[in-house]
């Protein structure tokens, strides 16, 4: 071992699940799974429960999704026995213009590889929005699956941003960290620096609150005019006016035509079991081909032993060159991605599997003046170079990253799963997944097992809690390298789960073990 490696690091975290005969949330965040869970105990179902999580983190988890974001959500209903995909992905401004991005030289700092553009126009400020598509997503998702009213849903949202936002480490970590980039904008940097510094909570001091400016009356805004006032109303008109103000080009047009959209999943057997994925412009593809790669394959019994990792290897990186060649994607792993997942099951038997994100940690770093809503920087998705599938372009969808999975067997619902990480997910995701159907293992054993992450770069990561001699065959066929399962820098996807145990009905959930904030929440007995 190089003696000189530096580790940030010498404990052992384990994740406590949850686990009921009803329904369960898992999130990223805890109190957004409290708050799916009570749902769940008041009558709601997996989706209103989803949808009122989902709006809960915009107030709780800001910087990783949130109104101005965009997203993917699978919804299995029991009776029909049967995976829809609410699509709310990013979408181009219609007046965007390619040449409005020259490249500067040398590389993007960010998520991707792209080549670097001229004052990062394309990773931060207004020229960086792609349309958000959030709140026509979640409450499309509402209106033809859920049982509650829009109102009903966002109520705890609207109460959880009226009392702003717990100062703890982990906030005051995630401020500092982008600090210089969130004192760029005005607005963003009164918010989220206050006195110019991070905020931070004295010791032994009650946690100090940050109120997130205008988000509480947009939120209420949108519970009494409904979803679309974000496309075609007051908020519309209040969105396009601060976005014009800064010299973006994302205008009122483009929210009025922007529509959140119900397609079927890919499906594909693996194992005895059905994986519903989400479709064309995600990760969805390359998990399908991933899985039909790994069924070729047979592992060791009481695994996963080495056999098995070095096969996730060897797929995935060819799943990933794949990507590449097809699909326009990018292999960079400097930065952290800021997406977010949640998962339910309720006492019916209905799931969802919900992934949002801002794309960048804090999006574009732009906190609009008259609604409070942070922006993404979906433009960032694009390739800045023209004539390759995933160039930028007006109107244009790019691909992600994201894999929400719902898995069923038997004609019964399995599990559901999901991550945030950027182009770590699809691994974390697989990987898992195997863990459970080819290896047996619990949810709670799959999550803390050690996983490598091979998504795109030259090397592997190997988590050195990895058994030596896994270790040992993964460095015989691959370069590879430490990656240490942290809170930060975050060398691995943070996924989050709900499974139900198809011999027993009893339901688990499970998140990020990592993750501070992480949590899965059961709903409470009646």
């Amino acid at each position: 071992m190089n003696r000189l490696e530096h580790r940030t690091q010498n404990w052992q975290v384990c994740k406590p699940p949850a686990r009921s005969r009803r329904g369960i949330v898992a999130s990223q965040h805890r109190l957004a799974a409290e708050v799916g869970a009570d749902t769940l105990a008041t009558g709601g179902n997996a989706v209103d429960a989803a949808v009122a999580a989902g709006f809960a983190l915009a107030a709780i988890e800001p910087w990783n999704s949130g109104l101005g974001g965009i997203g993917y959500m699978l919804v299995y209903l029991a009776k029909e026995d049967r995976v829809h995909v609410v699509d709310f992905g990013p979408v181009s401004p219609r007046a965007l213009d390619p040449a409005d991005f020259p490249l500067s030289g040398g590389f993007a700092r960010d998520l991707f590889a792209w080549p670097a553009v001229a004052e990062d126009r394309n990773v931060h400020g207004p020229l960086a929005f792609a349309l958000p598509g959030e709140v026509d997503g979640l409450g499309l998702a509402l209106e033809r699956f859920g049982t509650r009213t829009l109102a009903a849903v966002l109520q705890p949202a609207i109460d959880l941003a009226e009392e702003g936002i717990a100062v703890d480490w982990y906030l005051t970590l995630k401020v500092a960290t982008l600090a210089g980039e969130l004192a760029r904008y005005g607005v963003t940097r009164d918010i989220w620096l206050p006195a110019g510094m991070p905020p931070v909570t004295p010791p032994d001091a009650p946690l100090r609150r940050l109120k997130l400016a205008g988000l509480a009356d947009t939120l209420r805004r949108l519970s009494r005019a409904g979803r679309r006032d974000f496309y075609e109303g007051e908020i519309a008109a209040a969105i396009a006016k601060d976005i014009r103000a800064m010299g973006g080009v994302l205008g009122l047009e483009d929210l009025k035509q922007y529509r959140a959209r119900i397609a079927p999943p890919i499906e594909c057997g693996y194992r005895g079991a059905t994986f519903a994925l989400a479709p064309q412009l995600t990760a969805g593809p390359s998990m399908a081909w991933t899985l039909a790669r790994l069924a070729e394959r047979r592992f060791e019994p009481g695994g996963p032993h080495a056999d098995a990792f070095v096969a996730y290897a060897e797929a995935l990186r060819e799943a990933y060159a794949q990507r590449l060649r097809t699909m326009g994607e990018s292999t960079d792993d400097r930065a952290p991605s800021s997406t977010t997942h949640l998962n339910v099951i309720d006492r019916d038997g209905n799931m969802v599997a919900l992934t949002q994100t801002l794309l960048s940690v804090f999006g574009s770093k732009v906190v609009l003046a008259a609604t409070g809503i942070l922006m993404n920087n979906g433009v960032m998705w694009f390739d800045p170079r023209p004539g390759t599938p995933n160039s930028l372009a007006p109107a244009k969808r790019p691909l992600t990253n994201m894999c929400p999975v719902i898995a069923r067997r038997g004609g019964k619902p399995w599990f559901a799963i999901g991550a945030s990480g950027g182009r770590k997910i699809f691994p974390a995701v697989l990987q898992i997944a195997s863990f459970l159907v080819d290896h047996g293992m619990s949810l709670e054993d799959a999550f803390h097992q050690p996983r490598i992450d091979a998504s795109g770069g030259e090397r592997i990561g190997v988590d050195p809690r990895m058994a030596q001699e896994i270790r040992n065959a993964l460095d015989e066929k691959f370069p590879v390298h430490a990656a240490e399962l942290a809170v930060y820098p975050a060398n691995f996807a943070c996924p989050s789960a709900v499974l139900n145990d198809l011999r027993t009905g009893e339901r688990f959930g499970v998140s990020d073990v990592m993750s501070p904030w992480s949590g899965a929440a059961a709903e409470k007995e009646p």
